[in-house]
């Protein structure tokens, strides 16, 4: 097993090394974008599975008052980024922890 997953590290690197067109950013920054990524994804997504499922327990009590405002708890818990990619790393694009709650976005799930 531990030869296998050795192997598999040893392919993926070697892979992301295979020449290509010129671009702006260098192989290492490109390799270290990808593993902070993964690594990042590891961290971030129990923590945001996690604020999704209490935000549907909270949408569950909160549909009892108001079905509409329940629909908001559940689309900002449950909605926004789930992977951290390597735009997020290099700072290209925000992580979005919460979700899009605007009213249009609300209308068009009925």
């Amino acid at each position: 097993m531990r030869h296998t997953v050795v192997l598999l590290i040893a392919l993926t690197l070697v892979g992301s090394s295979a020449p290509s067109w010129a671009s702006s950013s260098s192989t290492a920054v490109e390799v270290g974008a990808s593993a902070g990524s993964a690594l990042g994804t590891l961290m971030y997504a129990p923590l945001k599975a996690t604020f999704c499922i209490l935000g549907g327990i909270g949408s569950g009590f909160t549909a009892i008052a108001s079905p509409p405002t329940a629909g908001k708890v559940a689309m900002a818990t449950c909605g926004g980024s789930w992977i951290v990619t390597p735009n997020v790393i290099r700072g290209r694009e925000s992580l979005k922890f919460l979700g899009d709650t605007s009213p249009d976005r609300t209308t068009a799930a009925r």
